[in-house]
């Protein structure tokens, strides 16, 4: 997933990872993938409980690829703010007293952009470059040619049509009473209403547990 290597798990995640199998690593991939349905991993080491969370583009902010204008980027921009206000998103049981120490939020879409920004800054360098060599004219107005037509608009469905874009978020929260966790209850449902599903993946002191929730059933009980 292009999000694996933009959020980093902490240590007490990795326990979480050494217990799911290969099939049920390319199972969640898969769900990744697939439009309505989100991905959150619950680590539990002693009084430290980490929250992460993968979410389809299509699912936060209705599209998946690089923002075409800045309506699409305000929107990207307004997700990242709406993923860090964590009360709108889930809680976690008032008995833990567990209390938000550090959030870290993560995106691919303007990473894409950025990356396509600079593909084109490099181009005009380019023809830049050969400027004042009449030689090259021919030949640059040839490739200007070629893509204004149909090549360039062919390369910009294709990446439009391959683009996975993702949102990530990572909470970290030290809870005063960590054997009194017993349920988070999201309103995630609300603030993205196009999400069908949530899967659950959590490792606390108490075991290993999974299940899912929907918009008609909001809490997780470790």
């Amino acid at each position: 997933m292009k999000t694996a290597g933009l959020i980093a798990l902490s240590a007490i995640s990795l326990g979480m990872a050494a217990t799911v199998t290969a099939e049920d690593a390319l199972h969640r991939q898969h769900e990744a993938h697939q439009h309505g349905v989100v991905e959150w991993h619950i680590a539990q080491d002693g009084d430290v409980l980490l929250v992460e969370i993968t979410a389809p583009g299509a699912d936060v902010v209705g599209f998946e690829h690089a923002p075409e204008n800045n309506e699409q980027a305000n929107l990207i921009h307004q997700a990242e703010e709406k993923l860090a206000a964590v009360a709108g998103l889930f809680s976690i049981n008032a008995s833990a007293d567990c209390n938000l120490i550090e959030h870290k939020i993560a995106q691919t879409l303007m990473e894409e952009h950025d990356a396509h920004e600079g593909h084109d800054h490099s181009a005009h360098g380019h023809d830049d470059h050969h400027d004042d060599h009449d030689s090259h004219d021919k030949h640059i107005d040839e490739h200007d040619d070629h893509n204004d037509h149909t090549g360039h608009d062919h390369h910009d469905d294709h990446g439009q049509e391959g683009s996975h874009g993702e949102f990530s978020a990572q909470y970290t929260f030290n809870c005063n009473n960590p054997a009194e966790i017993k349920t988070v209850t999201t309103n995630w449902f609300d603030t993205f209403s196009t999400t069908e599903k949530i899967t659950v993946q959590a490792l606390t002191d108490k075991g290993v547990v999974a299940g899912d929730l929907s918009p008609a059933a909001r809490s997780f009980t470790f």
